[in-house]
């Protein structure tokens, strides 16, 4: 049960960053959204490493990298990535 309770909240932390962008309540490079991401799937890759399931473990870990990188990208830019209207 807590197993599956931390795989919910990883998967809402992604799917609420997707939302938002579709949305257009976020850009995808905001830290907001970046931040979702990596929390998300970092929470999801640890999960798969924890119960050896590779092929999620490749997928979260990839996406928590690209996510750490892009957000470290933003930071050291300064820019905000706003949603423009």
């Amino acid at each position: 049960m807590i197993e599956q309770s931390i795989q919910i909240a990883g998967s809402l932390l992604i799917l609420a960053a997707f939302v938002a962008s579709l949305r257009g309540w976020l850009n995808t490079k905001s830290r907001v959204y970046l931040i979702l991401n990596l929390l998300g799937s970092a929470i999801l890759a640890v999960d798969a490493a924890i119960s050896f399931q590779l092929g999620f473990l490749l997928l979260e870990g990839v996406w928590a990298i690209v996510s750490a990188i892009s957000l470290a990208n933003v930071l050291k830019s300064g820019t905000t990535g706003t949603v423009e209207h």
